[in-house]
């Protein structure tokens, strides 16, 4: 059957040496084996040419000695049969590829010897879907958040300075160093005071889907809980003006996706007599907006509150073995408690989405996935470029092969849990449960996407070490090996790696859950604790710049 979940005894021994020419081992000791009927192991240490590896007794040709003949770094793939050329290989029992050149048992693969083809996938819709057990409400987890007038609920309580135009970005930047830690002192529930800039705003056709997407992204950030009022900035001669994104968004009404309690205040450069002009003036509006944002105070909230952004960078060949599945534990804990947790960078979905559609609660949810897939590949081939364009350098260096290989780790995030909805880019998230939004696999732009959305957290898995913050949402980031773990201990929260030193996937799960709800409830995380988390802002931009 084909998972992305592996037993996670089997992969629980650990030696601290690279075994010895001649002298078998068991394979285990010394590689992961995913699925019995796995093409090739990854190896969790270097392994020399003439090391002599046999085969566990659950394996496909049980007993059988690998003979390995050239060196393999850890992380990387070393193949357990001859393999013809053009033939599938498989990884977590599905196809990661097809091999360009005849491969030896015990050679490396990689990108010299493997490369992407046609897939031919058999959609079954909605097979292995099966009902949530909900914990009961009254056993349900809470974390320390802030209750909105809405009914939402936020991690952290944030007044934002939000452009519609890069033009009006260094105005903001100056408004916002006027609201340093000093002067926030005395307003100890407020976590700060963000400038939310970007790069587009104009260039672009008036009234066109580049200009209503940023605009859905703009004001989806306005309106997200962790915003406890905010500010818009523009120039004033922009295609997108504020005044229309504020009607053409709702930003002002009752009723809508992006109605909220907070007033839409609003300025422009050229109405107020320059940037001296608005930066006065703005800046006297969040100094009278202080008091009002700081008398929210954290209280006992329920976790099916939290609605967790799902992002992994700098991936390796352990994302998918360690700390992807661990993250998927966490996700089926919150999904049982209510809550809603949101997988997106669609590309990197390519090649695995049919273990989602037999999730998905409907054949209408899987026909929509589907068909954000054949727009990738529509707009893909318009822009000169494939899907298999990702794998990057660094993930092929932690090897990482094909998109095909990397997806079907990086799905294994999103857990076991049902598949209730597909939402394109930045649209507000109302299902609750897993969920997947369309975006890039690139992370800022793609957690931009999910924040706008309604995200309140960010949990960020890295095997090469993704330095990523985001605000007004806390990024949480989890190793995919314990080097990385030692080598960057100010920017990682959770070290995933110890799976392969005997902890449980599960265990290493409930961890992270736990992560979750401490930062939720106020604790900072690593890139908190940096300041890092502005200028990871980063609207998708569709079409041409004018």
């Amino acid at each position: 059957m084909d998972s992305v979940r592996m037993n996670s005894n089997n992969i629980n021994l650990a030696i601290n040496s690279t075994p010895k020419r001649g002298e078998p081992v068991n394979l285990r000791e010394v590689a992961v084996l995913l699925h019995p009927g796995d093409d090739v192991a990854i190896a969790r240490m270097t392994l020399l040419s003439g090391a002599l590896l046999r085969l566990p007794d659950d394996a496909q040709d049980a007993g059988k000695l690998v003979e390995v003949v050239q060196l393999i770094q850890p992380g990387h793939k070393v193949a357990l049969r001859d393999i013809a050329v053009g033939s599938p290989v498989r990884r977590y029992g599905s196809v990661i590829g097809f091999t360009t050149q005849a491969v030896q048992t015990g050679q490396h693969v990689h990108t010299h010897n493997l490369s992407v083809g046609a897939l031919n996938q058999n959609y079954e819709f909605g097979v292995d879907y099966s009902q949530v057990e909900y914990v009961a409400p009254e056993l349900r987890r809470t974390f320390m958040g802030y209750k909105r007038p809405n009914g939402k609920a936020a991690t952290r309580n944030y007044i934002a300075i939000i452009g519609t135009v890069n033009c009006s970005a260094s105005a903001i930047r100056l408004i916002q160093n006027r609201f340093g830690e000093a002067t926030l002192r005395d307003f100890p529930n407020v976590d700060g005071v963000i400038g939310l800039t970007h790069k587009s705003g104009c260039g672009m056709r008036l009234g066109s889907d580049a200009v209503e997407q940023l605009q859905r992204t703009l004001a989806g950030m306005a309106v997200n809980a962790n915003v406890g009022a905010y500010v818009l900035v523009g120039l004033g001669c922009e295609i997108n003006q504020v005044r229309d994104m504020i009607e053409s968004m709702g930003l002002s009404g009752e009723n809508g996706n992006y109605s909220s309690w907070k007033k839409p205040l609003f300025y422009t450069i050229q109405e107020n007599h320059g940037i001296s002009g608005v930066v006065a003036e703005v800046s006297r509006i969040v100094g009278d907006l202080l008091p009002e944002v700081n008398a929210v105070k954290r209280e006992p909230i329920p976790v099916s509150e939290i609605t967790l952004a799902l992002q992994c960078g700098g991936s390796d060949g352990w994302s998918g073995i360690t700390a992807n599945p661990a993250l998927g534990f966490c996700v089926d804990e919150l999904v049982r408690q209510g809550g809603t947790a949101i997988l997106s960078e669609t590309p990197e979905i390519y090649g695995a989405e049919h273990m989602l559609i037999r999730r998905a609660k409907s054949r209408e949810v899987g026909e929509a996935l589907l068909e954000r897939f054949k727009w990738w590949e529509h707009y893909t081939s318009i822009n000169g470029m494939e899907m298999d364009n990702n794998p990057t350098p660094g993930n092929k260096l932690g090897g990482l092969t094909t998109i095909y290989e990397k997806s079907l780790g990086a799905i294994a995030k999103g857990g076991s849990t049902p598949l209730n909805a597909v939402y394109k880019y930045a649209h507000p998230v109302t299902e609750r449960g897993l969920v997947i939004m369309d975006t890039p696999g690139y992370d800022p732009v793609s957690a931009t996407g999910q924040v706008a959305g309604g995200a309140n957290m960010i949990a960020f898995t890295t095997g090469r070490g993704s330095v990523f913050g985001f605000k007004p949402a806390p990024s949480i980031k989890v190793s995919t090996n314990s080097t990385l773990y030692e080598n960057m201990p100010g920017d990682i929260d959770v070290d995933a790696g110890v799976v392969l030193d005997g902890i449980s996937t599960q265990e290493v799960g409930r961890r992270i859950f736990e992560e979750v709800i401490a930062v939720a409830s106020g604790k900072q995380s690593k890139s908190e604790a940096q300041g890092i988390g502005e200028e990871e802002f980063c609207p998708w931009i569709l079409g041409a710049t004018l």
